[in-house]
Order: C-alpha cells, then structure tokens, then sequence
C-alpha cells in the first residue's frame, strides 16, 4: 500500500495494517455502502460486535455448541414456566378477591418469580450469541467500594496529590471523595518494584513523592523508557484495557504512593478517562506535529491535556512572561503579535507555546483569541516528557 510508505510507523506496524486491520475495515466499510444505514456509527459499532461473536462462535467445538443449544432451550423452558406461574397467579387472585389477608400474602410469596427475573442485564461484553443467557442472567452487581481509614492529615496529602493528576483531577466531589476512601497508602525504598512486567493487574498507583523509572525488557535487557515522578500513575493501563502488564516499575529513591484497586477505578474513573482518551485520539492525529506519534503516545498526551476557554480578544500568553504551558488550538482561531505587529496566526490544529519551553525563556510573541476559541494545554513538565523536542526544535524560528 502506497500510502504505508509516508507514514513514519515502524514496519511492523505496516504490516498490522494490512494483514490485520485493512481487511476487517474493508469488509465493514462495504457493507455500511451496500446497507446505507442513516447512521453508519451505531450500523459500524454493531457489525464489530456481530463480527467478533462470529468469530468466537468459529472456535466452539460441534459438541459445545450442541451442549449450549441443550442448555439455552432449557433455560427458555425454564423462563417461560416461570413466566406462565405468574400470569396464572395473577389470573387466580382477580378471581377470588375476598381471600383471607394472610393467604393473599402467603400465595404473594409463592409466586412471585424467583428474585434475579426482573434485575437487568448487565453491560459485560459480549462473549457468545450461545452463552448470552448465562451469568445471574448477566445482572450488574452492585458496587460497594472499599473505605480504608485515614488520617485527616492522609487525606489532605491524597487530595493534593490527585487533582495534579490527569485521572482524577476532573472528577465530580462525590466521586474524588471515594476515590479517597478506597485508596491505600504504600511505602517503597529503592529498588523495589510495585509492579513487574507480564503480570495480572489488579491496581494503579498515584505517586505522592519521590521518584520511579518504567522499565521493559528488550533483547534480553531492560532499558528505561520513562521516568515517574510526583502527580504521575502508573499501572493504569493493565485496568483500562485488562491486559498484562507493559513494563516494571521500579524506585530510585524512597518513594509514598497511593494504590487504587481496580473495581474502584472501573466504576469510578475508567469511563471518564476512556471517553477522554477517544475524544481527542481523533483531533490529535490531525495534528501535524503529532504525526511521528503512536496511538499509545497520543493516548498519553490526551490524559494530559486540560481544556481552556477564551473569549474574542482574551490574551493567552503574553510576550516577555514566563512561559508554563504548550497550547494546541482545537476550535476557533489565535493571532500572535509582537510590539503589537501581527506576526503570525493560529486555526484549528495550530500549536504554540513550544519556544519558552524548549529554550527556557520568556514568551516571544503575544497570543490572542481572535474569535471565541477553545485551547488544549499541556504544563511543562508534561511537554518536555511527551514530546520528541528534536522534531520541535527545527520550527523554533517561526518567528523570527
């Protein structure tokens, strides 16, 4: 495929591409153009679940699957007893209204359907059109989180600690506060290591202080692909996508943390932070200066963005200040100017910001809102961990 050869992406991610995903897309994309549905986005969505289960189903041994088709009749039987129990219960009871009080609540009791028929069906994924029936009739249990008793002074550190964190900083009260109560403080000393690389995830950490290095192994070594400090989590990508774990964490020094458990983070945090990440996974893959960047890397950026709004002629920066942010701009439009000359102007997908951070130095131009706009903005501490500063060190003249 031509287009594979101007995409910076590794090799292997090409051939992904065309012998994994192009193939799958392909399919669906032509059957949305055959059915022309009005809205291609719940047709497409369903068509990936109608595919997966296909393809689930392929794996079921002829045995298997007469075994569940034996045991889904049964359980249809089952229901529709039970069903048939009820409406006759009802029948009889406006038969005979004048029966004693107390055998009008004993025949209640009797039949009444058995306590999981009316609950709702859950939302786990799907696993089967065979095996849909099983599971307390797929009912979401009631979630319960963990309260583990703190100190007023713990939970002040705790709060502090959480709202520099992409995760949690944008939680309602309500929700920050169980997160609170479910978190349990850990203590670690150089060299250990809170989580190992290929192992289960049951839970994520919030460093309060100190310092970690995220280490995976290649060709045999492990090499230091990231370096944690205070604010940042880690681990929370085993919970968000349930898989093992992508690398080691291990302290370089004395090091406080806080641990979260994963049915607090999927009920609490996981559907903020995922409806986030998809949000603007789209936004910055059309971004120019993100185009060297990997799904992951923008995932990354995404949990780190914060969302500004400015109205018509609000300053942004300022040229002479300091400068602690890199600004994306995601809708409307910018102008910069310096000695009130225009020198430059920003639309959707335009960036700046970058010059005080690379060069530590003050604010070379001045930004402003040229019509109502909306900005992501990434602090420095961020910018210089995320970005690749050799890429954005070439555009460092734009305005000279």
């Amino acid at each position: 495929m031509e287009g594979l050869d101007a995409l910076k992406i590794s090799e292997d991610k090409k051939q992904y591409i065309i012998h994994l995903l192009n193939p799958v897309l392909e399919e669906m994309v032509a059957d949305c153009i055959h059915k022309m549905p009005k809205d291609p986005v719940p047709f497409m969505l369903d068509w990936l679940e109608q595919k997966k289960v296909m393809e689930e189903d392929k794996l079921l041994s002829p045995e298997e699957k007469e075994r569940l088709a034996q045991e889904n009749k049964a359980l249809s039987e089952s229901v529709s007893k039970v069903k048939s129990q009820v409406q006759e219960a009802a029948k009889m009871a406006a038969d005979d209204p004048a029966e004693e009080e107390d055998e009008e609540e004993e025949d209640d009791v009797d039949d009444e359907p058995p306590p999981d028929f009316e609950k709702p069906q859950g939302n786990r994924a799907r696993q089967s059109v065979s095996a849909e029936a099983y599971g307390d009739w797929n009912a979401k249990k009631a979630f319960v989180p963990p309260v583990i008793a703190k100190s007023d002074e713990q939970k002040e550190r705790l709060k502090n600690c959480l709202i520099k964190s992409f995760l949690f900083a944008n939680l309602e009260t309500n929700d920050l506060g169980i997160v609170i109560g479910a978190m349990k403080e850990v203590n670690t000393n150089p060299g250990d290591r809170p989580i190992n690389q290929g192992d289960n995830g049951d839970f994520l950490f919030v460093i309060e202080s100190g310092k970690l290095e995220c280490l995976i192994k290649k060709d045999g070594a492990e090499i230091c692909v990231k370096t944690c400090e205070a604010g940042d989590v880690f681990g929370e990508l085993a919970l968000l996508y349930n898989c093992p774990r992508a690398a080691s964490v291990e302290s370089k020094e004395t090091c406080v943390l806080w641990q979260l458990d994963r049915d607090t983070f999927n009920h609490i945090v996981k559907e903020a932070a995922q409806k986030k990440r998809q949000r603007y996974d789209t936004f910055l893959a059309k971004v120019p200066l993100l185009a060297s960047m990997d799904a992951y890397e923008r995932s990354q950026l995404a949990d780190a963005l914060k969302v500004e709004s400015y109205t018509s002629g609000a300053t942004i920066v300022t040229e002479g200040e300091v400068g602690s942010k890199f600004y994306i701009i995601e809708e409307g439009a910018c102008k910069a100017t310096k000695a009130g000359t225009e020198v430059m102007s920003y639309a959707a997908g335009d960036y700046f910001g970058e010059l005080a951070l690379i060069n530590n130095k003050p604010r070379a131009a001045t930004v402003t809102a040229t019509g109502d706009a909306k900005l992501l903005s990434v602090d420095s501490r961020s910018f210089k961990r995320l970005f690749n500063i050799n890429d954005l060190m070439a555009k460092t003249n734009r305005y000279n």
